[in-house]
């Protein structure tokens, strides 16, 4: 049987080249149609698309399952699908590696003050060097993970290739750890039990009631006195207020960000937009970043989304079950 596909909107820097790299990665007769309006009739069994509307389901007969082409599902997505329960939804892992590169890169800038430095060579200053704040060697540390999917197990490779001992918290902790992996797992309701045994803490999780606020003030009290965070999951997973009091009393050492509470909402603004409601900018124990963890545009990163687009559909093609379902109960 030919499996039927539509793409609604090409990604950004697709062309047809790219589509038929695409078409090229496949192994089972796939039909690939594109373009904003919807085929007329309407055979399609999978729908590739960010932001479907309700009317595009509806006018979908055939429909199975909706595949998001890139990672984070929006929540109007989200919210849509959870009223058409015969449909599937999927995402793309293509990022994990960039983004878990990026929180190490973020780890390392913090541990050793690397922009602090810069900042002051860069006008002749050495004080980083004889004045230095207390850097922080990761060899021998423990990090924490939150959240144990394809970024946060990529995270974990990294942090053992430094020497650091890394325990996780993932909702189902009985599940195999991957081929090469050492690392010790327990579930959500052991959080307090080890955030005093976390040198690092690293937020990879996405954002949904459950995780909301997860790391509050508590929370923060609970890990050792310089401890550092890094968060490149989503902001609001680590209350605003809570994380810039204690990196302003340094009672915690220092925090990498890539993931934001306040975002440009135009073009216009994107010049004149501070990612926090409060001054983080003005702390020099806090490495920011735009939110670009996930390498968007990237040659590597492209090319991964190509593969893990095919992968799904390959899947489908054989009749099997689609890889990357997204739980919409569980926000992932």
């Amino acid at each position: 049987m030919t499996l039927n596909v539509h793409l609604l909107h090409l990604p950004t820097g697709w062309s047809a080249e790219t589509l038929a790299d695409l078409q090229s990665r496949l192994e089972q007769p796939v039909v690939i149609t594109t373009g904003d309006t919807l085929p007329d009739p309407a055979e399609y069994h999978v729908l590739i698309a960010g932001r479907p509307s309700r009317a595009q389901l509806d006018a979908s007969p055939n429909l199975r399952a909706v595949i998001v082409p890139f990672a984070g599902p929006p929540e109007e997505t989200r919210r849509l699908l959870s009223e058409y329960p015969h449909l599937t939804l999927h995402n793309l892992h293509h990022n994990a590696i960039p983004t878990a590169e990026m929180a190490l890169a973020l780890l390392l800038s913090t541990a050793r003050f690397i922009p602090l430095g810069d900042r002051l060579l860069r006008r002749g200053d050495w004080a980083a060097r004889y004045d230095k704040p207390p850097e922080f060697v990761l060899h021998g540390q423990t990090a924490l993970i939150l959240g144990f999917g394809a970024i946060g197990q990529h995270v974990a490779r990294l942090c053992q290739a430094f020497g650091m001992k890394v325990l996780t918290i993932r909702r189902n902790p009985e599940t195999p750890l991957p081929a090469g992996l050492a690392a010790d797992i327990f579930g959500p309701d052991q959080l307090h039990d080890l955030l005093p045994r976390a040198d690092v803490l690293i937020v990879t999780l996405p954002l949904n009631t459950g995780t909301r606020g997860l790391i509050g003030p508590r929370e923060l009290a609970l890990l050792p006195p310089q401890a550092l965070l890094v968060n490149i999951g989503r902001g609001d997973v680590v209350d605003e207020e809570a994380l810039y009091e204690a990196l302003r009393s340094r009672r915690l050492a220092g925090a990498g960000i890539d993931v934001w509470y306040r975002y440009p909402e135009n073009e216009d603004d994107r010049s004149a937009t501070f990612p926090s409601n409060y001054p983080l900018h003005e702390l020099d124990n806090v490495v920011m970043s735009p939110h670009h963890g996930g390498a968007y545009g990237v040659p590597f990163t492209e090319a991964r989304r190509l593969e893990d687009l095919a992968r799904l559909l390959n899947a489908a093609a054989r009749g099997e079950p689609i890889p990357n379902r997204f739980d919409l109960s569980a926000g992932y």
